[in-house]
């Protein structure tokens, strides 16, 4: 495996929204596809944006020692990064860019190493951030309340990525991250 690049941020701060426009800007990236205990939100689909399974699923490759990282984002709600998944991508001959919340973010870093371009993607406030969540309409409001708190929590951790970028203007995000990207691939 050549190089990976790692996008990290709380929960409503534009992570997917940047992810989808660096593997449409880069062809030779390919998405790392983490498994989740959570249910299905939206329009997602298994096996493109997770791979949905049970936690019984999930406790049993976390016992076989399956995964490269894993957290319990929140109580009974696993995330991970399985190894067939990047040996998947590496078969393809592909840089693999994750998806993954801030702890898994800081696990894969110290996994991959120099080999990594870690991204912390900011909120422009915690306010903000809220406002963002509330109109996603995906969560309720005791759930939004959750992930702001973790969220303030989270961004405790930035300073652990080799790059930090504040999303208060999509475009400016984007031309931040082209940037960074290239400058990673290209060394």
């Amino acid at each position: 495996m050549e190089k990976v690049i790692i996008f990290s941020a709380p929960s409503g701060s534009g992570k997917t929204t940047l992810v989808k426009y660096c593997l449409e800007e880069f062809p030779q990236l390919e998405f790392s596809i983490t498994a989740t205990t959570r249910a299905l939100r939206g329009t997602e689909i298994h096996g493109k944006d997770y791979f949905f399974i049970t936690e019984e699923d999930f406790r049993q490759h976390i016992e076989n020692q399956d995964f490269v990282e894993f957290e319990e984002v929140y109580p009974g709600k696993f995330y991970g990064t399985l190894k067939s998944e990047i040996e998947r991508i590496s078969s393809l001959e592909k840089v693999v860019i994750f998806d993954v919340d801030v702890k898994g973010g800081i696990s894969l870093k110290k996994y991959f190493g120099e080999k990594a371009l870690s991204i912390f993607i900011m909120p422009p406030n915690i306010e903000e951030l809220e406002q963002r969540l509330i109109s996603r309409g995906t969560d309720d409001l005791p759930t939004i309340k959750l992930r702001v708190e973790k969220a303030a929590e989270e961004l405790t951790y930035r300073n652990q990525f080799d790059k930090i970028i504040v999303n208060d203007s999509l475009e400016n995000a984007k031309n931040e991250i082209s940037e960074a990207i290239s400058e990673f691939l290209n060394s």
